[in-house]
């Protein structure tokens, strides 16, 4: 069957400006122009826009989302198996927090007692579904499974003072390394404050410190993309001034 541009926005819930922009970039050209100019898609052209939309869904740049389904090597049915388990795992992070959110609203009521702990038990594994999703195959291959299996049971089992802390270390470490990137130093005062810092917050998520682990660490956030664009999304740089000031203080030699 053959779309119109209305049509098949219609049929998917978008706008037809939508479409016209996805021809403009490349993401999804019609089939075909008909006799009058207007676009027309056909089912692969279906096909294909469902997939843009569950990377939409999933919260992938449209970029990104070109690169992928435009690659020649692209498996739509293997996208769906992909798509598939990603879907899961967001609705096993939502029945968590909606489990959380009904035993908080009982123990308003005073039907239960809810332990500090409980309170952010859905929170905290949400962070950590969302870390491994993320990171886990480059985390587990470069420091194993115990390794991380026991990072992710520290953060499963903090106290609500530990996870306040930890997150008022993770500002600290932000904004003194902004203040230390100013003067450019790695191995200034404040730029040794940052990487201690860094230690400090990382004690919190690791079962036991090593410096070889730190700088490892911190070579990881200028050599992974991810880590990187985190690091340098206010000023580009930071990232790998961050690696040296790490090196510094933890002695490291290349």
């Amino acid at each position: 069957m053959e779309y119109t541009v209305q049509k098949l926005g219609k049929m998917a819930g978008i706008s037809t400006r939508t479409l016209r922009y996805y021809d403009e970039i490349g993401i999804l050209k019609p089939a075909r122009m008909n006799s009058s100019g207007y676009r027309i898609y056909g089912q692969e052209e279906v096909d294909r826009l469902q997939q843009v939309l569950f990377y939409r869904e999933l919260g992938l740049s449209l970029d990104r989302i070109k690169e992928i389904v435009t690659d020649p090597s692209f498996d739509g049915a293997e996208a769906l198996r992909e798509h598939r388990e990603q879907l899961l795992d967001k609705r096993k992070q939502l029945d968590m927090l909606i489990a959380n959110v009904e035993k908080t609203i009982a123990s308003t009521e005073g039907r239960i007692t809810m332990t500090d702990q409980e309170k952010f038990e859905g929170f905290k594994q949400k962070m950590i579904d969302d870390n491994e999703k993320k990171y886990g195959k480059e985390i587990r291959e470069k420091y194993g499974d115990d390794t991380v299996n026991k990072s992710n049971e520290k953060l499963k089992n903090m106290t609500q003072e530990q996870h306040a802390e930890v997150t008022r270390l993770a500002n600290e470490v932000t904004a003194t390394l902004a203040e230390a990137f100013k003067n450019g130093d790695p191995g200034s005062d404040i730029a040794q404050k940052a990487a201690d810092l860094h230690k400090q917050w990382l004690a919190y998520y690791w079962s036991e410190y090593s410096k070889e682990a730190h700088a490892g660490l911190a070579q990881m956030y200028v050599d992974d993309e991810r880590f990187k664009a985190y690091y340098d999304k206010d000023q580009p740089g930071t990232a790998e001034f961050l690696r040296d000031a790490i090196h510094i203080f933890t002695d490291y030699k290349k």
